[in-house]
């Protein structure tokens, strides 16, 4: 059987509490407990702070590195935006100036291509002269008849006003046979037949160039109507 002596176990507790309370007590060790739950306080502290101040230190130098990323991008972003504006004004200037020739070149083109269009399909019916001077566009030629002339200026006239205020001016003169033809050929040629006749024309009119809309001219009943047709 064993026997356990409760009286020295609660004399020795006693003790050890009384041997704390009197270090508590004491000044000196009271100081010391203090000074060491501060340093500890401090020390936790510390070493919150730095973790913190680390991971913060992480995170904006992460922060910096995505920052200066973008920053470049956004500096590539735009070197090629200039790039394309200069590439963009280049190729507009280009257009410009094809537009520039094409418009240079297109007037008389369209216009001659407007006059054959419309040429009768008759034989020796010829053009020697077409001249243009802003809208103002004259036209003289050679013809047998003045029945061509006639069809020539109604199918200007009828061009869905591409040719305005159509005027046309005739005159018959006798064709003179060359000396050259009648020494190498050796016809002779009789005076009572009758000679051979061509109708020379002056067509003048306004043209108005395609896509352009011609200014309305004011009716004015003193002036003579157009498309009249004089014969000297």
């Amino acid at each position: 059987m064993i026997k356990v002596n409760l009286l020295d176990s609660v004399t020795d507790r006693a003790r050890s509490v009384a041997a704390v309370e009197s270090r508590v007590a004491n000044p000196r060790a009271r100081s010391w407990m203090l000074a060491a739950a501060v340093f500890s306080v401090m020390a936790l502290g510390m070493l919150f702070d730095y973790v913190h101040a680390n991971y913060k230190h992480a995170a904006a130098g992460e922060e910096l590195k995505k920052q200066e990323g973008i920053a470049a991008q956004v500096r590539q972003i735009n070197k090629d935006k200039d790039e394309l504006e200069k590439k963009i004004d280049a190729v507009n200037k280009r257009i410009e100036a094809i537009k520039r020739l094409r418009a240079s070149q297109q007037g008389p083109v369209a216009v001659l291509s407007a006059i054959n269009e419309r040429l009768p399909t008759v034989n020796d019916f010829m053009l020697t002269m077409v001249e243009q001077k802003g809208d103002t566009l004259t036209i003289e030629g050679n013809a047998n008849d003045e029945a061509a002339v006639t069809r020539f200026a109604r199918s200007l006239e009828f061009s869905d006003k591409l040719f305005e205020n159509v005027s046309v001016e005739t005159e018959r003169k006798l064709v003179e046979p060359k000396d050259t033809d009648m020494e190498e050929e050796k016809i002779e040629i009789d005076e009572t037949a009758p000679k051979p006749e061509v109708v020379k024309f002056k067509i003048t009119c306004k043209y108005n160039q395609p896509g352009v809309a011609p200014a309305a001219e004011a009716a004015d009943p003193a002036k003579p109507a157009a498309n009249q047709v004089a014969q000297k």
